[in-house]
């Protein structure tokens, strides 16, 4: 099953719904991450798989966030 490609998320900061989008920064099955920014700037991460990765990623503040095995 293939992970979908926009979830939809409550923004923490307004309330607002933020779209998310599928990041394309690993081709590995281990994570699944997410980014989207809502329109009153906060930025909102999400990510689904292994949880050590998920953990790290949605930790790591800036974009250049890349999976190791």
């Amino acid at each position: 099953m293939k992970p979908a490609r926009i979830l939809t998320f409550k923004c923490a900061k307004c309330a607002k719904p933020v779209k998310v989008f599928l990041q394309k920064v690993s081709a590995c099955s281990h994570i699944q991450p997410y980014q989207g920014i809502c329109d009153c700037g906060e930025v909102k991460r999400h990510a689904t798989g292994n949880p050590d990765a998920v953990k790290s990623y949605l930790a790591s503040t800036d974009g250049n966030w890349q999976h190791h095995h």
